[in-house]
C-alpha cells in the first residue's frame, strides 16, 4: 500500500499543478496583451496627429507589431494553450507578451521582434500537435495562418520594411478567423463544392502573398482578390446567415460576423484597386478596413465566448455591446471616408472614434464579467423572520 501511494503522489502533484496552470496562468498573460493594446492605440492617435505625450521616442512605429503581435497573436496564443491544455503552450503567449512588453517600454534593437518571432514559433508547434490529434480543413487553415505570422516576423526580424510584410501579419489573423468559422460551419454539412471554393480563396490569397515577395504591386492586387472571394464565401455560407434571425447573445454575434465580413470583402477591394501601396491614405485605409473593420468585429462577438473559457468568468450578455460594436463601425466608416475623399478631419476623428470604440468595448466586458460574478455569488439565506 505504502509504494501504491507513492506512485499516486507525483500524478497527483502533476494534476494539481496543471489545474493551477489553467486557473492562474491567462491572467498575466491577458494582462500583458491588455497593456500593448492600450500601448497600441495611444501609438495610433499619435501617428494620426492627435497632440498627445509621445512616452518614448519609437511607440508610434511600434503601433502594427504592439496590435498584432503584443495584443492579438498573445490572445490567440492563449486561446490554443488552455484549448490543448498542456502547460508547455503558455510559453508562445508568454514570449509575445515579453516582446510586446519590450516594444512598449522602447526597447530597441533585437529583443522585441525576436520574442515575439519566437512567440509565433511556439505557435507553429502547437499546431503541429493540433494537426496531429485533428487533420481537418479547418485546422490546417488555422496552422497556415500560424506559419504566415512566423513567416511575417522572420522578415520583420531580418529588417523588411513594415509595408512589405504586413500583409503577412494580416493573412495570420484571417485565416486564424476564416478556419474558425470553417470549423462551427460543420453542423450545416457543407458539400464538397462548397468547402473547395473556400480552399481555392485561400489559395488566391497565398499565391498573391507569395508573389509581394517578388512584385509587390501584383502580389497585393491578388491578394486582394483573395480576400475579396474568401469575403463572400463567408457571406454566402457562414451559419451567421441563419443565427442573425434569433435574438439576444446569438444575434449580436451574427451581427459581429457579417458586418466583419463586409470590411473584409471592402479590404480586398481597396488592395485589388491600390495595388502596393507603401503609405499615405490609401495604405490607411486599405489595412484599416480589415484589422479594424473585420478583426476587431470578430473579437467583439466572440469575446462573450472565448473570455469566459480562457479566464474562468462567466460573462452576462447585454444590449449594450450594441454601443460599441455600431460605434466601431460608423467611426471606421468616417476615418476611412476621410481618407478616401483625402478630408484630414474626418480621418482623424474617425480613428479618434475607434480608440473609443475599443475602450468602449473592454468597459463593457468588464462590467459585464463583475455582473456575472455578482449574480452567480450564494445567495444570503433568508432569516425565519422573513419567511
Amino acid at each position: 500500500m505504502v509504494v501504491a501511494d507513492k506512485d499516486k503522489n507525483p500524478n497527483s502533484k502533476r494534476v494539481a499543478f496543471l489545474q493551477r496552470v489553467r486557473r492562474v496562468g491567462p491572467f498575466p498573460l491577458m494582462a500583458m496583451a491588455m497593456a500593448a493594446l492600450l500601448a497600441a492605440l495611444w501609438a495610433g492617435l499619435l501617428r494620426l496627429g492627435w497632440a498627445l505625450p509621445l512616452l518614448q521616442p519609437t511607440l508610434p512605429m511600434s503601433h502594427g507589431p504592439l496590435i498584432i503581435g503584443g495584443f492579438l497573436g498573445t490572445v490567440i496564443g492563449v486561446e490554443r494553450a488552455v484549448a490543448l491544455g498542456r502547460p508547455w503552450a503558455y510559453l508562445g503567449p508568454l514570449l509575445t507578451g515579453l516582446g510586446g512588453l519590450a516594444l512598449l517600454i522602447g526597447m530597441t534593437g533585437l529583443p522585441g521582434p525576436l520574442l515575439i518571432t519566437l512567440g509565433s514559433l511556439m505557435l507553429v508547434v502547437v499546431f503541429g500537435l493540433i494537426l496531429r490529434l485533428q487533420l481537418a480543413p479547418f485546422t490546417v487553415t488555422m496552422a497556415l495562418g500560424a506559419l504566415l505570422w512566423l513567416v511575417g516576423n522572420l522578415l520583420w526580424l531580418f529588417g523588411w520594411p513594415v509595408y512589405q510584410i504586413v500583409l503577412w501579419w494580416l493573412g495570420f489573423l484571417t485565416l486564424t478567423i476564416a478556419g474558425e468559422r470553417l470549423e462551427l460551419n460543420r453542423v450545416l454539412r457543407l458539400s464538397g463544392k462548397v468547402q473547395q471554393l473556400f480552399q481555392l480563396a485561400v489559395a488566391i490569397f497565398l499565391v498573391g502573398l507569395a508573389v509581394t515577395l517578388f512584385h509587390l504591386d501584383s502580389g497585393m492586387r491578388l491578394a486582394g482578390v483573395g480576400l475579396v472571394a474568401l469575403a463572400g464565401w463567408l457571406l454566402r455560407y457562414d451559419i451567421a446567415r441563419y443565427t442573425v434571425r434569433k435574438t439576444g447573445l446569438t444575434r449580436f454575434i451574427a451581427l459581429c460576423l457579417l458586418t466583419g465580413y463586409v470590411w473584409l470583402g471592402l479590404g480586398g477591394l481597396l488592395a485589388l484597386f491600390y495595388g502596393g501601396v507603401t503609405a499615405g491614405l490609401a495604405y490607411d485605409a486599405s489595412l484599416h478596413t480589415v484589422f479594424l473593420g473585420f478583426v476587431m468585429a470578430m473579437i467583439f462577438g466572440h469575446a462573450p465566448i472565448i473570455f469566459p473559457a480562457v479566464l474562468g468568468k462567466p460573462m452576462n450578455f447585454s444590449s449594450l455591446f450594441y454601443s460599441h460594436l455600431a460605434l466601431l463601425h460608423l467611426s471606421l466608416l468616417l476615418r476611412v471616408g476621410g481618407d478616401l475623399m483625402i478630408w484630414l478631419p474626418a480621418r482623424q476623428w474617425g480613428g479618434l472614434l475607434n480608440v473609443v470604440a475599443i475602450l468602449v468595448f473592454m468597459a463593457n466586458t468588464v462590467r459585464a464579467v463583475h455582473q456575472a460574478t455578482r449574480d452567480a455569488s450564494p445567495k444570503k439565506i433568508a432569516s425565519p423572520s422573513r419567511l
